[in-house]
C-alpha cells in the first residue's frame, strides 16, 4: 500500500523508523500500525513500538504466551505463522546452507544444522514443536525419482525417511504439550498405506492424541496445494479427548491468481522460443498417448497448480499467459513468494539473498504460513480451554 494511505503528514525520519520496526517484526507497515492502534483501543498491553518480542501477542481469546521450536525449518513458514500468533522461537534447525542463509536474513538468527548431530536434551524447553519433516521420500515425485534411481524411499531412505524418528526422540526428551507436523498428501497412501500407521502409532506410543487432516491451501493462497497436517496433544496435559478441530476455510472471496502478479515483471521470466516449443511438443506427445502430463497455463481468475521445488528447471507447472500468441512467462521471485504466502517478507528481489534457482527450490519446499496459522490457532484454543481449568499463565510452567 502506498505511503500516503498508511501515514500522512509525518516527518520522513519518523516514517523510516516505523518502517524499520515493522520489518524487524516481519509484518507490513500497515499491519504494524493496526496492531498498535488495536492495543491502544483495547487497553490490553504494551505498545508493539516498545515490545522486545518479535511480534505483538494478539489480545483475542485464542492466544496464550508460548515458545516453540522450528525443525526442518526451511525459510521459516512455521515461524512466520507462529510469531503472528504471539509465539517466541527458541530453537531452529535446518541443514541446507542456502535455506540457512535466507532464514538468517529474514529472522536474524542462523539455524543449527543437521538435527541428527544435535543433543535433544540441549534443545530448550518449549510448548509447541513445529516440523515440516522431509517429504521427498513420501511424495509422489520423490518416490518416482527414487524408484528410477534404484534407491530406497520412505522409512528405508536412510538420509531422510528416518528423520521422523528423530522427531520422536526429541519429543520423548522434551515432552512439548503440542506438536504440529506437516507433510505431503501422499504420506497416507505411501507404501500401500503402511507408512502412515507407523507414524501415527509412534506418536500415540509417546502418549499423544493424534489428529490429522489434508488441507488444500487454495482457500488461503491462489494455489492448489494439498498437504497433511498432524496435530498432537500430550494426553498427560490435555487428557484423552482434547477436543481439537481443524479450521474451516476462511470466509470471503477466494484468492485469485491475478492478485499476486507484479505490474511490470522483468522480461527475463518470459520463456525462450526453444523452451516454449519443447513444452508444447512434450504436452502434445503425452496427450496423444492418453497421459495428463504437460505444462500448466494458469487461469488468472482461478488458482495455479502446486508450486514444486523443481520449478527452476522450466516453470512448466505454473505458467502465466500473456495474451494472444505471446510466449508465457514464469513466476517472478516476488510472485512466487506471494503465491506461497510470504508477501510480507518479500517485496522486492533484494529481499531474497540467494540465487533464483535456490529461491524457487525454497519456495517450492515451503509450508504456506496462513494454513499453519489457522491450524495452530485452533490448537491454541484448546490450550486456552485447558488453562481455564487451572491457574493459567502459559502452556508449560517451566518455559515462562
Amino acid at each position: 500500500m502506498p505511503r500516503e494511505y498508511a501515514l500522512r503528514r509525518i516527518p520522513d525520519e519518523t516514517y523510516r523508523w516505523i518502517e524499520s520496526k515493522s520489518k524487524a517484526s516481519h509484518v507490513s507497515v500497515n499491519q504494524f500500525l493496526l496492531d498498535t492502534v488495536e492495543v491502544v483501543r483495547e487497553g490490553s498491553g504494551q505498545l508493539p513500538l516498545f515490545e522486545d518480542r518479535p511480534y505483538l501477542v494478539a489480545s483475542d481469546s485464542s492466544m496464550v504466551p508460548f515458545k516453540f521450536i522450528d525443525l526442518f525449518a526451511g525459510i521459516g513458514g512455521f515461524r512466520l505463522a507462529l510469531q503472528r500468533l504471539g509465539g517466541t522461537c527458541v530453537f531452529t534447525s535446518e541443514w541446507d546452507k542456502f535455506s540457512q542463509k535466507t532464514y538468517e536474513a529474514w529472522w536474524g538468527d542462523r539455524p543449527q544444522g543437521d538435527i541428527n548431530e544435535i543433543d535433544a536434551d540441549e534443545i530448550p524447553d518449549h510448548d509447541i514443536l513445529a516440523a515440516g519433516f522431509p517429504c521427498q521420500p513420501f511424495s509422489i515425485a520423490g518416490v518416482s525419482k527414487k524408484n528410477s534411481l534404484g534407491k530406497a524411499h520412505g522409512f528405508d531412505c536412510k538420509e531422510q525417511g528416518n528423520l521422523f524418528f528423530r522427531i520422536c526422540e526429541i519429543v520423548k526428551a522434551k515432552r512439548p504439550p503440542i506438536l504440529i507436523l506437516e507433510n505431503v498428501k501422499n504420506l497416507k497412501s505411501h507404501d500401500k498405506r503402511r507408512t502412515w500407521p507407523v507414524i501415527k502409532s509412534s506418536l500415540e506410543s509417546l502418549d499423544y492424541v493424534v489428529f490429522d487432516q489434508t488441507i488444500d491451501a487454495r482457500d488461503y493462497v491462489p494455489q492448489h496445494r494439498e498437504r497433511i497436517f498432524i496435530v498432537c496433544f500430550d494426553s498427560k496435559v490435555f487428557g484423552a479427548n482434547p477436543g481439537y478441530q481443524f479450521p474451516d476455510p476462511p470466509s470471503g472471496p477466494s484468492p485469485k491468481f491475478r492478485d499476486i502478479l507484479e505490474a511490470e515483471p522483468d522480461p527475463k521470466y518470459i520463456l525462450t522460443t526453444h523452451l516454449w516449443k519443447y513444452l508444447q511438443a512434450y504436452a502434445a506427445k503425452h496427450k496423444k498417448a492418453g497421459n495428463g502430463f504437460g505444462y500448466g497455463m494458469t487461469d488468472l481468475d482461478g488458482v495455479s497448480r502446486t508450486l514444486s521445488a523443481r520449478y527452476y528447471k522450466d516453470g512448466s507447472e505454473v505458467l502465466i499467459p500473456r495474451g494472444g500468441r505471446k510466449r508465457p512467462r514464469r513466476l517472478t521471485l516476488v510472485e512466487a513468494a506471494r503465491l506461497m504466502g510470504f508477501g510480507d517478507m518479500v517485496t522486492a528481489r533484494e529481499d531474497i539473498p540467494v540465487s533464483d534457482t535456490q529461491a524457487y527450490k525454497q519456495f517450492g519446499n515451503a509450508v504456506v504460513p496462513a494454513v499453519v496459522e489457522a491450524v495452530a490457532r485452533q490448537a491454541l484454543s484448546v490450550a486456552v480451554r485447558e488453562l481455564a481449568r487451572g491457574d493459567g499463565g502459559c502452556l508449560l510452567k517451566r518455559t515462562c
